[in-house]
């Protein structure tokens, strides 16, 4: 018949159980080392209050005048016994050169011969020793009394062994008696805390816990969306797959701090914000990202969850349905304008005015199909074309003439499949809405688009220049205005600050620059080059020496 000890099973009764045998080893321990080392101490202080007292009865002027009388013991053993008294030691012995006791706690052993060494102390020097007389063993000490360079006596001043090792089993009683109650203490503590632990862990196992971590890891690894765990000092405690590839950061970043990864300044700042965050979207260097922050705190911040969303995608759709829109509403407005027109037309016939209508009519067809023929013949490439001509009528809608310059040159086919259409719309489209805005209201209102390729360096690039009559850029906004959330203008309902903001994501993402500066007739002219091959080196997204200013005094 087999017999089991049953053990622990639970993780608090393992850990209970270690740390009952951990306190009683490391007081077990703490114990033998204390009884080996007061020993030592004992021991040595033994000795020290052997040879103090020997020296000072050696040193004695009453020891020395009664060495020279008839009888020595007469006055030497009642000083002896009284010294032992107030001294604390076993024994005083006081002898001749020859080793004739005069004084011994056994008045017997009064001129008897010492039983010990007295060579070192005959040639003047005190040393000490332990030496087993009648007495037993003891620690004792011997010095010479001099009459001047001649050694008239011997003092011998001892403890016995046995007294050291009671006085150091009296020290080892009152730390055991610590010891248990402090292995007590640490019992009923280890138990209170591994109740609670009990409570925390639902009565789980170690190999319960294991198997749920792994399950939350693969979660955690599984979801495709960001997750961020900061702890209270803003410092990286858990990051998934999702959140290292949203947020471009590669490596070890756990226990880094956030200010540390390399973020854009906006995001850090929404990552290190005390307040709640709710749907806010911030840029990287090539992606947009909706977070959502929540404090976790429990009396005290303990940290932030944070959560990523890339709308990256998204938002490039919403950016060309907005230019959709854009083009409805120019369509609309051409429509109405039109029926305007023919209304006219037809009540110039209908007076009899024939000839007038037709030369109106005949105008205003010109009219249009110059404009078509300036911007198609300027821009051929279809999907700009048609951009151009949305925004032309758009801006005219609201009082902005929007103008395409004579330098304008940009064929059909001419662009590479790495540089998409959809990009293009969110560029100039970006830069045309930002320049009507400024522009509008101001005198002889104007917007001046410029689109045409050259060659910089060997590298052929693609130049889209937006020019405006605007109140211009406040040079001390150079750098802000390309800032997500940034504005000199009211916020919408949608907010603002996010336009300019894309132009430059995109711009940087393929390699491209974006510069402002001030127009020849005042307002604001934004540049943006765009390589027309790939670039050999883009860190994050962002090219050596693209540079990061932006401003306008459109919807930043």
């Amino acid at each position: 018949m087999r017999l089991s000890v049953p053990g622990p099973r639970s993780l608090a009764g393992q850990l209970f159980a270690m740390q009952a045998v951990l306190i009683a080893v490391v007081v077990a321990g703490y114990a033998l080392f204390s009884y080996v080392s007061d020993r030592s101490q004992a021991e040595e202080a033994a000795t020290r209050q052997a040879r103090a007292v020997a020296r000072s009865v050696a040193d004695s002027p009453s020891v020395l005048a009664a060495t020279r009388t008839a009888d020595p013991s007469a006055e030497l053993q009642p000083y002896a016994l009284k010294v032992m008294r107030d001294t604390e030691v076993d024994f005083i012995t006081i002898m001749d050169p020859r080793g004739i006791r005069w004084t011994h706690p056994d008045p017997d052993q009064i001129g008897q011969t010492f039983q010990g060494h007295t060579e070192k102390a005959l040639r003047g020097q005190t040393f000490t020793e332990t030496y087993t007389g009648t007495l037993g063993p003891s620690v004792r000490a011997v010095t010479p009394i001099q009459d001047g360079p001649r050694v008239v006596g011997l003092v011998s001043a001892g403890i016995r062994v046995e007294e050291i090792t009671q006085r150091v089993q009296d020290q080892l009683t009152a730390l055991l008696g610590v010891a248990a109650g402090a292995l007590a203490l640490g019992a009923i503590g280890t138990y209170v805390i591994n109740a609670r632990l009990r409570r925390h862990t639902h009565g789980m196992n170690a190999a319960e816990l294991s198997r749920m971590h792994d399950y939350h890891q693969a979660a955690l690894h599984a979801v495709r969306e960001g997750l961020l765990m900061l702890d209270g000092q803003y410092r990286v405690a858990l990051i998934n797959d999702g959140g290292r590839e949203l947020l471009g950061v590669a490596g070890d970043v756990v226990g880094r701090s956030v200010a540390a990864l390399g973020l854009p300044a906006p995001l850090t700042g929404a990552l290190l914000a005390s307040e709640p965050r709710v749907d806010e979207v911030h840029l990287t260097a090539s992606r947009v990202l909706v977070i959502n922050t929540s404090p976790v705190s429990g009396g005290e911040r303990r940290g932030t969850v944070v959560t990523l969303r890339d709308v990256t995608e998204l938002q490039s759709l919403m950016g060309e349905l907005d230019s959709e829109r854009g083009f409805t509403q120019a369509l609309r407005s051409q429509a109405h304008e039109a029926a305007n027109r023919l209304h006219t037309v037809v009540s110039l016939i209908e007076l009899g005015r024939a000839e007038e209508a037709v030369e109106f009519a005949t105008a205003e067809l010109e009219l249009a199909q110059a404009l078509t023929d300036q911007v198609v013949a300027a821009v051929s490439e279809p999907v700009l074309a048609a951009l151009l001509l949305g925004k032309t009528a758009q801006a005219n809608e609201r009082g902005v003439e929007l103008m395409v310059s004579e330098d304008s040159s940009l064929d059909d086919g001419l662009l590479p499949e790495s540089l998409p259409a959809r990009d293009l719309v969110t560029i100039l489209g970006n830069l045309i809405d930002n320049a009507v805005d400024a522009a509008q209201g101001s005198v002889r209102a104007r917007v001046t688009v410029a689109a045409y390729t050259r060659t910089s360096e060997d590298t052929p690039e693609l130049v889209l220049r937006v020019s405006d009559t605007g109140p211009g850029v406040d040079p001390e906004h150079a750098e802000a205005v390309f800032q997500r959330g940034f504005s000199t203008k009211p916020a919408g309902p949608g907010g603002r600050g996010l336009g300019l903001a894309l132009v430059r994501q995109t711009s940087q993402r393929h390699g491209g620059s974006l510069t402002v500066a001030g127009a020849d007739g005042g307002g604001a002219e934004f540049e943006v080059r765009l390589p027309l091959r790939e670039p050999e080196t883009v860190a994050g997204g962002v090219p050596s020496g693209a540079p990061a200013a932006r401003g306008a005094g459109g919807d930043a």
